[in-house]
């Protein structure tokens, strides 16, 4: 297996001014695509720190991915330390000189002078073009190792990574081996239930890889094969991955996209439209709903019902239940899921109310304590979450159970059971 090393070049990176995101993203993918990821580096932008970590990574990594440092300004110091140990000249890419010009003329600008740096690349450099940036990228081997110098902008290195590396780190295997990845995203089992329910899949499926990753609020499942006969190899892969699915099924909701995104797309099979009232997550769930692009074919409208008389106001929960019930009851989160399908005429409703905290609670109504309604076309479902922790935890996971019962309605599926709530509440 090729040894891969991923280096973080830039002083705000390493003060931690600003996240390394680029870091992990690559880590991941090099995972999916059977590399064995044995370090990550950060340095700053200084020459002689460079020119040490370049050869020193040179000398023990197979590939190394390097982000940060090909920008216009005198600290952005990449290019023309790799170029120096390489003992290479500096040659000026024509074709991103005049990609970069175009760029700024089409802004109805005249492109810095300064830009023209970006453009100059050492002698034997492999090109990495940039579709959506100023900067190319380049390879070139420094000692055994291959070096892939990216922007350090991360929407840029993400494209040019899938677009420019990947294609080129395929062609670097020389072992006969297929490598193959399928990621289940899941919501309604903890990583310890999730592992119990698939503990033995690994025995069933020989070279099938299992693992998990808790990525609040869902858990994702990752199932990973490598071996030297493709059509075996992906065979296995497919017969665990529907064994997967035999067993916890109901809790994935899907392998790759959203849950959002999903909803999305049944509403849209189905024609029908769905209308929130929020309480304490304040408008989130909406929110969610219409970050997909798309989204007003199905979402109608959403409400904010922060306090009892909006409540009232909005989406007609009656006084008198609010004085019996009060407002964080099943009674409420009821009566404000049927009152906003009333109101808005749409095919579903998600409701939600509760105690977010950190201030609010009592004895009987303690922080964390939330309940989420699903008004639909034949009833209506109400589902109580007493959540320890954190008032964006408890707003996100309430969001997430509004979200998971719609899904399960769309789909034909059972609601999440009421006993798995109180089981983690506890």
């Amino acid at each position: 297996m090729l040894h891969c090393e991923i280096l973080s070049t830039g002083d705000e990176v390493l003060t931690g001014m600003i996240a390394d995101t680029n870091a992990a993203f690559l880590a991941d993918q090099m995972g999916s695509l059977g590399f064995e990821v044995l370090r990550h580096t950060t340095v700053g932008d200084d020459r002689a720190i460079l020119e040490e970590t370049f050869r020193t990574l040179g000398a023990r990594a197979d590939v190394v991915l390097c982000t940060g440092g090909l920008g216009p300004t005198v600290d952005d110091l990449t290019t023309e330390v790799a170029a120096g140990i390489l003992g290479v000249g500096m040659k000026l890419d024509e074709a991103a000189l005049a990609y970069m010009e175009g760029l700024w003329k089409n802004r109805g600008r005249v492109m810095p002078e300064n830009n023209r740096k970006q453009a100059m690349l050492p002698e034997p450099a492999d090109v990495l073009t940039n579709p959506i940036g100023t900067a190319p990228g380049f390879s070139v081997k420094i000692g055994k190792a291959h070096f892939f110098f990216m922007p350090g902008v991360p929407r840029e290195m993400k494209k040019m990574f899938a677009e420019q590396v990947i294609p080129r780190l395929q062609k670097l295997r020389s072992e006969p081996t297929v490598f193959d990845v399928r990621v289940y995203r899941s919501f309604g089992l903890t990583e310890s239930a999730a592992d119990q329910a698939l503990s033995n899949i690994e025995a069933l499926f020989p070279g099938v890889k299992l693992g998990f990753r808790a990525h609040f609020p869902e858990i994702q499942i990752k199932l990973t094969v490598k071996g030297p006969e493709i059509n075996a190899a992906r065979e296995s892969l497919e017969a665990a991955a529907d064994e997967v699915k035999k067993r916890i099924g109901p809790h994935i909701f899907s392998d790759g996209d959203s849950i959002e995104a999903v909803i999305g797309a049944a509403l849209r099979r189905d024609k029908a439209t769905v209308s929130t009232a929020e309480s304490c997550t304040g408008g989130m769930i909406a929110q969610l709903i219409t970050s997909v692009p798309g989204a007003s074919e199905y979402f109608d409208r959403g409400f904010v019902t922060y306090t009892a008389a909006a409540k009232h106001d909005l989406v007609g929960v009656p006084e008198a239940l609010i004085a019996e019930f009060g407002v964080v009851s099943e009674e409420c989160a009821r009566a404000m899921a049927e009152g906003a399908k009333a109101a808005s005429k749409s095919t579903y409703a998600i409701s939600v109310t509760g105690v977010a905290g950190p201030g609010g609670g009592t004895d009987d109504k303690p922080v964390g304590l939330v309940y989420i309604g699903l008004a639909g076309p034949k009833d209506t479902v109400v589902r109580r979450i007493n959540w320890p922790g954190q008032r964006e935890q408890i707003r996100g996971i309430a969001s997430m159970v509004g979200l998971d019962l719609l899904r399960r309605a769309l789909q034909g599926l059972e609601p999440l059971a009421p006993e798995w709530i109180q089981r983690r509440a506890k």
